[in-house]
């Protein structure tokens, strides 16, 4: 199966496309000046565990309620 896409691989990392070195460049030093200025923590990250959590843990017991033949579908 290989040998038949041999050609068509080489075909397409020949004519790929390669951007500017400058672009590059640029880019490359934008990144790094948001990697530098970036906290490595998102604000309130315990505060977000907990909400994440506790709904984790409501949907549950939804599930739980509704598996013992409780709850709004229960007939």
């Amino acid at each position: 199966m290989t040998d038949e896409f041999d050609p068509i691989t080489q075909r397409l990392e020949s004519e790929r496309p390669v951007p500017r070195a400058a672009f590059r460049g640029e880019l490359r030093r934008m990144l790094m000046a948001g990697a530098v200025e970036r906290s490595s923590r998102p604000p309130r990250l315990r505060l977000m565990i907990a909400a994440y959590a506790g709904s984790g843990l409501v949907l549950l017991a939804i599930a739980a309620i509704g598996l013992a033949g409780g709850g709004p579908l229960a007939a």
